[in-house]
């Protein structure tokens, strides 16, 4: 904590009051400009990192290929090379590294497969540590921070980017970039970020779909009367604290349901029902065992949600296989459901 000394005179530490507010009011706006990867519903207190998919793309020369070559929940990315003989030269010749001669080459940097790859697959611990040097080394970004009074620290990760910025007057911001490589032209993503406590190897990514997400609940957001949907969001993400049930679940929930009912009555009047609506869902889904994948052959996407064709076509994926194959977990959810039902019951009526 810092505190004044009260032998400065009063003048001096007004000055000062109003120098650690602008400071503060500054360090604000950064983190409203980072504010468009976080979900507006999430509590703060609950999620004090800002997380953001920083999108690759080949360098000039190579290709990325999704392996065994359609979607599925992990996959491996495959690095090609490609010609580039018949590419338009920009400011001088364009060197192909399939075939040009090893002699000319020396002269280029090396492909992918020699720095990011591990046998031909795109390995993200090794791409994790490029990204890291790259923010570290960036000159620019470490010149406007300290014009700002912050301190940048890239803080250690194997699948991600962590960074922690402070500042001067005490605010610490946590960001976390996964690296994601697009899926042709669609809204998801194959990233790499990993699986709370689960061990996948270098070359696995993950399948990502908080863009998608993200897009779909801001084009709900524009369609419903009001605000009442975002109320719920709220409401239900802070009852879930310190329940086995993640955000996630609640997510998928209220988006199947946004699909399946008028968005007429998703207003004020209706909030109640609308939280009854969830519940009621998240119940069923819990007694069947199944809650399916929202984007998985799902045929009431809106057309604005651009999928892989792979995506339109698969099978249902059920996000509660683990209750279906675990007895025990599925009677701890169904245990822990009711005291959720009773939370919000108790909070809502007395």
């Amino acid at each position: 904590m810092l505190m004044v000394s009260d032998e400065l005179d009063e003048a001096t530490r007004d000055r000062m009051k109003q120098r650690s507010e602008m400071l503060s009011k500054e360090m604000a706006r950064m983190l409203q400009e980072l504010q468009h990867a976080f979900d507006c519903w999430s509590p703060q207190e609950d999620e004090p990192i800002y997380r953001m998919l920083v999108c690759l793309k080949p360098p000039h020369g190579h290709t990325f290929c999704l392996e065994p070559g359609t979607v599925a929940d992990k996959s491996r990315i495959r690095v090609e090379l490609e010609c580039t003989c018949t590419a338009q030269p920009t400011v001088r010749p364009m060197l192909c590294f399939l075939h040009n001669s090893k002699e000319q080459l020396r002269k280029k940097k090396p492909s992918l497969l020699h720095t990011l790859c591990t046998a031909s697959y795109l390995d993200v611990h090794k791409t994790a540590r490029w990204f890291q040097d790259l923010v570290r080394e960036n000159k620019a970004i470490v010149r406007l921070l300290r014009s700002r009074y912050c301190l940048l620290t890239v803080l250690p990760s194997r699948r991600s980017c962590k960074v922690e910025i402070k500042h001067i007057s005490g605010i610490t911001m946590l960001i976390e970039m996964s690296l994601a490589v697009q899926l042709g032209d669609s809204d998801i993503f194959m990233s790499s970020q990993g699986r709370e406590h689960i061990i996948i190897p270098s070359t696995t990514w993950t399948l990502n779909c908080a863009y998608a997400e993200a897009k779909f609940l801001w084009l709900m957001f524009n369609q419903t009367p009001d605000d009442t949907l975002l109320s719920c969001l709220q409401v239900c993400t802070h009852m879930l604290v310190g329940t086995g049930f993640s955000r996630y679940t609640l997510k998928t929930v209220v988006m199947h349901l946004l699909t399946t009912t008028p968005l007429s009555g998703w207003r004020r009047t209706d909030f109640l029902l609308r939280l009854g609506d969830i519940m009621r869902y998240l119940r069923c889904c819990l007694e069947e065992k199944r809650l399916n994948h929202f984007f998985f052959g799902n045929e009431k996407i809106p057309e604005e949600i651009v999928l892989p064709p792979a995506l339109e076509r698969a099978e249902p994926f059920n996000l509660f296989q683990h209750l279906a194959q675990d007895p025990a977990a599925h009677e701890q959810a169904m245990h822990e459901f009711e005291e959720l039902q009773h939370w919000l019951t108790v909070q809502l009526f007395f």
